[in-house]
């Protein structure tokens, strides 16, 4: 029988197969025509079968699929070590996305992705699950560098750097999947962020899009018992059934961490064909918990790994990755045998394509599929010697002592993109001094922000500007039905509306003066029959309190600036970093009246915590000096009317009298 000719054969090799059976041929050989593999086996039965136009010596190194990272953000090389050692939800929304806002172009993710398919194929990636902005950047860089990706662009619920609406979002995906579908090395989709992100007319039509252009869905499910419990507390149902609810698992998903998810979640995962990417080292380095990976594994579903972005891990070391999954499951099990090497390098490869809906295309070395794969040296000390009583330790060898830098070779789709450590399609010389000068920018930037509470505070929140000058007179009282009988009875005086509210007043000082006071409040709307209608936060910035005293009224001249509290306390503690925290909670009665045709609020004020007693308060707001000295001689005739002015008069905001 005459044998076939191929372009190439890789001889001389341990290859690892990493098909449903594992073969390992040793010495072995791969014969490969254009970007497809034709044969794998012994090499005796190779070279006999076939001939090439190049025959390449591996030298004993192993032949592996090239590894594949499920989920990333790889234009996030130029944010790496931004802002470290920070919960999930100030890190993203407090650094990340503010800097996002500012900073990413497509030139940024351009750059971005060169930088990262540099680092990736150095370390044996030769396919990518990223979701951002700008993703046709991301698909151009890497079609560029030769890698196989599953490119998807990111939607939200706010504006983002690519879309001023979700709606742009929309179309810019829908536009650039349109264009991208059927290409060789590129599969482009759509990334609805997160369900905290996203509202479910967004899933609805993110899921109508991929299911036309048959493309997948990467997201973000269940990573923090934040998120989940949010979810349980809006929608009363996991984060998984919700999903569900939407319709989404009718399209190809891949869902990245699933921290939070319990077996019958798994079970609706695995019936609906979803994949799942696991990313250990940024889950830890977030806190957001360990994934329950070997109980998915068992149910079946197909779990990959990933390095998730390289702001959030630092880098995008899928050897790393794999050798911390396999102990992280032992770890959190207590049982060793749980996730063996040969299972954690098949997550690396076989159900890491598969679970990137690509398991047709790559992630094994078998007949019929693209010719991804990688060469890795396991001479060097660290993995030495090699022991051959069990077959298997070839994998416990890859995954627990080798290193990303033992990978010599790299090819995907045929070509080669690195031969003995070098570089054959991406520079990294001008990269990095390109990447050096955003840094210096990204650095000015936060420099410049963190000067101030206010400029830190206008980067996560629509912090808008209220009256500058307040007038506010406060007086101690003993009787305060007494009082409010007095306000709602007094003549010339017209109630507008009257409200009861539950206050909850945390004041976060900041050591400086000039800095003033953010208070972050809590109200609780009370209704006639003592129920609790609705609540309210929101954020106040003080700023330095100027005092100048009228008659019987104290003029307070301040900056104000009010957003709504989208966050936790939490959040905002952790986040502004402040030097002093004081906790106000208090009863208020409020009136909005009108006086000789102006209008004041008149407060009744039951200090609960701290113990301070009960006050009297009216107050008006302006932005005119004129109208603010005006307005406090007003206030003192107000109260006269109430009959309280030889009531003691209290000069101090309540955050003044805690400080004092």
């Amino acid at each position: 029988m005459t044998p076939q000719h191929v372009d190439l054969i890789l001889t001389h090799a341990i290859v690892l197969t990493m098909d449903a059976e594992f073969h390992i041929y040793e010495p072995g050989a791969v014969a490969i025509q254009g970007n497809t593999i034709v044969a794998v086996g012994p090499e005796a039965e190779i070279t006999a079968a076939y001939t090439a136009a190049e025959i390449h010596d591996c030298s004993g190194k192993v032949l592996s699929p090239g590894l594949i990272n499920a989920h990333t953000h790889v234009p996030m090389t130029l944010l790496r070590g931004l802002a470290d050692d920070l919960r999930l939800d100030v890190w993203l929304l407090g650094y990340i996305m503010p800097v996002e806002r500012q900073f990413v172009s497509p030139e940024f993710v351009y750059l971005g992705t060169r930088l990262a398919t540099a680092e990736l194929i150095r370390s044996g990636v030769t396919t990518f699950a990223d979701m951002y902005y700008f993703e046709e950047e991301v698909a151009k860089a890497a079609a560029e560098a030769g890698m196989r990706a599953l490119a998807a662009e990111t939607i939200l619920k706010f504006p983002s750097p690519d879309a001023r609406s979700y709606e742009e979002g929309l179309e810019y995906a829908r536009e650039f999947i349109a264009r991208w579908k059927g290409h060789p090395l590129i599969v482009p989709g759509i990334a609805p962020h997160a369900p905290y992100t996203v509202t479910d007319e967004m899933w609805h039509a993110a899921t109508q899009l991929a299911l036309e252009f048959d493309v997948p869905i990467h997201t973000h499910l269940a990573e923090t018992a934040q998120e989940v419990e949010a979810m349980r507390e809006a929608h009363d149902m996991p984060v998984i059934p919700y999903i569900k609810k939407q319709g989404v698992f009718e399209a190809k998903v891949l869902a990245a961490h699933c921290v939070h998810i319990d077996r019958g979640e798994m079970h609706t995962l695995h019936h609906w064909g979803v994949g799942v990417a696991h990313n250990p080292s940024s889950n830890l380095k977030l806190a957001d918990g360990i994934a329950p990976v070997a109980e998915m594994l068992s149910i079946g579903l197909q779990v990959g790994i990933g390095t998730d972005g390289p702001s959030s891990n630092n880098d995008l070391d899928m050897f790393e990755e794999v050798r911390l999954a396999a102990l992280l499951a032992k770890g959190a099990t207590g049982d060793p045998t749980v996730l063996p090497a040969k299972q954690a390098w098949a997550m690396a490869t076989r159900l890491g394509a598969h679970a990137l809906h690509m398991g047709d295309l790559t992630g094994s070395l078998e007949p019929g599929k693209r010719a991804d794969l990688i060469l890795i040296d396991i001479s060097p000390v660290h993995n030495a010697p090699r022991f051959r009583r069990d077959p298997d330790g070839i994998y416990a060898q890859l995954v627990y002592a080798a290193k990303s830098t033992d990978v010599t070779d790299v090819m995907v789709d045929g070509r080669w993109l690195m031969r003995d450590r070098r570089l054959l399609t991406v520079d990294e010389a001008d990269m990095l001094a390109e990447a050096r000068d955003y840094a210096r920018e990204v650095d000015a930037f936060l420099i410049e922000r963190e000067k101030s509470v206010l400029s830190k505070l206008v980067a996560i929140e629509s912090a808008t500007e209220a009256e500058s000058f307040e007038v506010q007179l406060k007086v101690k009282i003993e009787d305060p039905e007494a009082i409010a009988r007095r306000i709602e009875q007094a003549e010339g005086l017209q109630i507008i509306y009257r409200r009861h509210y539950r206050e909850y007043d945390i004041y976060f000082g900041f050591g400086k003066p000039e800095e003033g006071f953010l208070r972050y409040r809590e109200d609780e709307f009370v209704e006639p029959d003592g129920s609790i209608s609705r609540v309210r936060s929101r954020l106040t910035l003080i700023g330095p309190a100027h005092e100048r005293a009228f008659p019987g009224a104290v003029l307070l001249s301040r900056s104000r600036y009010l957003a709504s509290a989208t966050h936790s306390p939490r959040f905002y503690r952790e986040y502004f970093q402040p030097a002093t925290e004081h906790t106000v909670e208090k009863d208020r009665l409020r009136w909005k009246v009108a006086f000789k045709e102006t209008e004041f609020f008149i407060n009744i004020d039951r200090i609960t915590q701290p113990p301070l007693g009960t006050f009297l308060e009216i107050k008006s707001r302006t932005w005119s000096r004129r109208d603010a000295e005006r307005k406090a001689a007003m206030a003192a005739e107000l109260l006269r009317l109430l009959g309280l002015d030889d009531a003691e008069t209290v000069s101090q905001d309540y955050i003044a009298m805690l400080e004092a």
